[in-house]
């Protein structure tokens, strides 16, 4: 007679969690419903506010329409001149013998460390009479009379600091190709722009759709570049109308919002289909020898990299050295002491470091929940927090602003430190979901059963053996979180307690009261810190991948 060896309770739950079915803790439920409904909050107010408040008359207004209009066009252009940009760069340096392209590689990407309404400020002055790009090109004969504003400005602008979210993952998804099917239509007499066309070009539309709808709704969510270039989108008519006509604000910011929420369901939906048809290759990309086509390639990367990367920088330290040798003159007081720059500086960084490592930890459950035990529960809280960065900074903003002044309970809130942190919590947090859950995922399941059978109990566990082999992942989680808190504008201009100064407040009032040159030594010490981020988030991660 046989018997079937018994199992201790322990073992059992051993057993569930190795195939990820075993039940979570009603601690680590209980805290990612409490995260959801936190998420929520901003967006729900909205809609409430849009639906009580008698903002949804008003939507058939030409009033709204127009600037739905053109926030749609803009984000269209943009997303296709992205989209086309991105994809040649990627291709160029990635799979071709473009001179020079490791060094084209390293500097495609960089355009991310500007703010876009740096760069449009740069890009403003820069090319007017007196601008230092305007009279270079001067000094080779040519009378450059243009004259960025409107919807051309605010394209080419927009267009020049966002292709690298286009072109890191086509260049991602290019360098993992196999060589083989290309190989195969090149045998076949295909030549290289038909391999291309018909052998690449599908193999890389998810990627290329995925970077294209997250320009759409880097775009639509812009505030200072469009502002600066003149040309009224929704964010414009929002903060235009926020204080003397709010039920316009919340019906275009219910606009806004439906419109981000749409832009990131259609890019889940690629996403997910990506997923099911990656397939990658076990040898190196084929290259493609460009032959005559080799100058005209490293002129265009010149072309491009120069406007997106160099010419506001030229900008930028011309204003600032500029201002420094007038003052070194006597000629002129720069209305910027060095003080007032490590203030900013520090409170930029702080800030900044404070809401990447509170965004780590709020993300934390909802990691354990899709990696550890594969919860339903996971998912829906999960798409909460993707819903919290579809929403703009401006409409987050806007939605604490007045919900802290109508609450009663919580007007001590109002313009203080922790609701500038939730509100960049909810919209960048979901940029260390990705991280934590790889980094959750990545602990050996034999460590943890181990420290689980010797009686150490889940903190002990979590503190000894989970943190220290997680800590790479997350810390790439909180430094997304901590870049894109740096380059924030509307929100922190809005939500940020009297007094409390950034470097992005502080560059803003600068150039809006004309002071290029303290303008320009700001936006140098910002652009300078998200470099050094840019480096070691994204740029060093990509050439590995590459």
């Amino acid at each position: 007679m046989t018997t079937t060896p018994k199992t201790t309770p322990s073992a059992r739950r051993v057993a569930r969690y190795q195939t990820g079915t075993g039940r979570p803790p009603w601690q680590l439920s209980g805290s990612a419903v409490f995260i959801a409904v936190l998420f929520a909050l901003p967006g729900g107010y909205v809609v409430w506010r849009a639906i009580t408040g008698g903002s949804l008359s008003l939507l058939l207004e030409g009033r709204a329409l127009r600037p739905l209009w053109r926030t749609i066009q803009l984000a269209v252009l943009v997303s296709v001149s992205t989209a086309i940009l991105g994809t040649a760069l990627a291709w160029l340096t990635v799979r071709t013998d473009l001179p020079l392209r490791r060094l084209w590689r390293v500097l495609a990407p960089l355009p991310l460390v500007y703010p876009s309404f740096i760069g449009a400020a740069a890009f403003h002055s820069g090319l007017t009479p007196g601008g230092i790009v305007h009279d270079l090109v001067g000094q080779f004969g040519f009378n450059l009379e243009l004259r960025l504003h409107g919807l051309t400005g605010a394209w080419l602008v927009l267009t020049l600091f966002a292709y690298p979210y286009v072109y890191l993952p086509v260049a991602a998804r290019l360098a993992t190709l196999p060589s083989s099917l290309e190989e195969n239509a090149r045998l076949l007499g295909d030549r290289p722009f038909q391999v291309f066309r018909r052998v690449v070009l599908p193999q890389t539309t998810s990627s290329i759709a995925a970077g294209s709808l997250l320009v759409f709704l880097y775009t639509v969510s812009d505030f200072g570049a469009v502002h600066l270039m003149r040309f009224e989108t929704l964010t414009q008519t929002i903060y235009r109308n926020r204080l003397f006509d709010q039920t316009r604000a919340f019906g275009m910011a219910f606009l806004l919002l439906a419109l981000a929420l749409l832009v990131v369901a259609a890019e889940r939906t690629v996403a997910r289909r990506s997923a099911q048809i990656e397939v990658t290759g076990d040898r190196s990309p084929l290259n493609v020898a460009l032959g005559l086509w080799r100058i005209p390639a490293a002129a265009s990367c010149s072309l491009i990299v120069g406007l997106a990367l160099f010419a506001p920088a030229l900008s930028l330290a011309d204003w600032g050295l500029f201002g420094w040798l007038q003052q070194r003159r006597g000629l002129a007081a720069l209305r910027l002491d060095w003080g007032d720059l490590a203030s900013a500086t520090w409170s930029t960084v702080w800030i900044s470091s404070v809401t990447a490592v509170i965004a780590v930890a709020v993300m934390l459950p909802i990691a354990y929940l899709l990696a550890r035990h594969r919860s339903r529960l996971g998912g829906v809280v999960n798409s909460v927090v993707i819903a919290g960065f579809a929403m703009p900074g401006l409409v987050v903003a806007i939605s604490l602003i007045f919900w802290t002044l109508h609450a009663s309970p919580f007007e001590f809130l109002i313009g203080s430190m922790p609701v500038l942190v939730f509100a960049y919590i909810v919209h960048f947090g979901a940029q260390a979901v990705r991280t934590a859950q790889v980094a959750v995922t990545s602990v050996p399941k034999r460590m943890d059963d181990a420290a689980r059978l010797l009686g150490a109990n889940r903190l002990r566990r979590l503190i000894t053996v989970e943190l220290p082999i997680m800590a790479p992942g997350l810390t790439a989680g909180a430094g997304l979180v901590m870049l894109s808190t740096m380059k924030e504008l509307p929100a922190t201009l809005l939500v940020a307690p009297m007094g409390f100064r950034t470097l992005t407040v502080e560059i803003w009032d600068t150039y809006e009261a004309l002071y290029l040159a303290e303008m320009g030594i700001l936006a140098l010490v910002l652009v300078a810190i998200s470099a050094v981020l840019t480096w070691y988030l994204v740029v060093r991660r990509a050439n590995h991948l590459a």
